[in-house]
């Protein structure tokens, strides 16, 4: 099992919308997919599921079908985690139902961080809670690649949640923010690993399983980026420019004294166009936007628009594979 994280403390780059079209796209490679929905908000499940079915699984006070029911006898003492409800999506693809009632969890994952220093068994249960969930029900599933979206923020709920990633892939727009986020995220990633290894190695329960908590950075993906005659836009070239640098310097840990052009820079594993009318069509459809039909409106140049989507998604599918195969130690610099 490989677990992979999209996260950006920046909110609005595109980042569900990415995990949500690449699960559907390992899919049609024909691997075995388990998306896991970290964040409170809940829009990678509202894009998987119709109102309906959303109805059915929060309806219920407890939730059981839902990642916070599974937390819910842990977190309430009254037992360890319950087994994990995967949400049928399609074939190979399962989904671990995000819940707004997950941000109850952010204070009693802040307060076990330092009892994993004093060797508490409950704080390590705490802590691995969410590792332990995509485990069992990649298990279940035998699923081979685990997708994580996590919310837009630096706290203790998405520090437990990118503890359980193996790699993180950075989504980014081409804007001042980006940059800003990139430079809090990278110092903070590295901090929770070396804070995690050192936790970790103190964990006093042989039997309970942990992650490693690497966080490798797998690379990063510029998200909607207009472009005029195959070329980005001024107002976004600005920036664009200035991605690699920022993405070595604060991400890697990395001086650079020479600064590749980002479409030549290894660690970019696409740059994703808008697809405009194409996400509205897709959203109505309650499918990817690479999944569009003639019946769902995609006539003319939106059926051209939707092949290119499809070959776009699908090299970025075995970009992140390969990058995440890649020890560190030979990662380009």
């Amino acid at each position: 099992m490989k677990t992979i994280a999209f996260f950006n403390n920046k909110g609005g780059v595109g980042k569900t919308s990415l995990v949500y079209h690449l699960a559907w796209m390992y899919r049609e490679l024909e691997r075995k997919v388990l998306a896991v929905d970290l964040d409170p908000q809940a829009n990678l499940t509202a894009m998987f599921l119709d109102e309906d079915r959303l109805e059915e699984l929060w309806s219920d006070g407890a939730c059981p079908g839902t990642v916070a029911g599974a937390l819910r006898p842990l977190l309430e003492g009254t037992g360890d985690l319950a087994a994990p409800q995967v949400e049928e999506v399609s074939e190979n693809l399962g989904l671990l139902v995000g819940d707004l009632a997950l941000s109850a969890a952010e204070d009693q994952l802040s307060r076990e961080w330092p009892g994993c220093l004093d060797r508490n068994p409950r704080a390590f249960r705490v802590l691995s809670s969410f590792w332990r969930l995509a485990e069992q029900a990649a298990e279940e599933r035998e699923a081979d690649l685990v997708l994580i979206d996590v919310g837009p923020n630096l706290g203790a709920l998405n520090r437990a949640a990118l503890i359980a990633a193996d790699h993180v892939v950075i989504p980014l727009a081409p804007d001042l923010y980006s940059l800003q986020g990139l430079r809090n995220l990278g110092p903070t990633l590295r901090r929770w690993r070396e804070e995690w290894t050192e936790r970790r190695s103190r964990n006093p329960v042989a039997a309970l399983s942990l992650p490693t908590g690497s966080m490798e950075p797998a690379g990063y993906v510029v998200m909607q980026h207009a472009v005029r005659m195959d070329r980005p836009v001024q107002a976004y070239e600005r920036w664009m420019v200035r991605i690699p640098g920022v993405y070595r310097e604060a991400v890697l840990d990395e001086s650079c004294l020479e600064v590749p052009r980002l479409a030549e820079d290894p660690h970019c594993l696409s740059m994703l166009r808008h697809y405009r009318s194409l996400m509205p069509m897709a959203q109505e459809a309650h499918k990817p936007m690479f999944h569009l039909k003639p019946a769902d409106g995609a006539l003319g140049g939106h059926a051209s628009a939707v092949r290119d989507c499809y070959q776009d998604f699908r090299r970025l599918a075995l970009r992140i594979e390969q990058a995440c195969r890649r020890p560190r130690e030979e990662a380009p610099r």
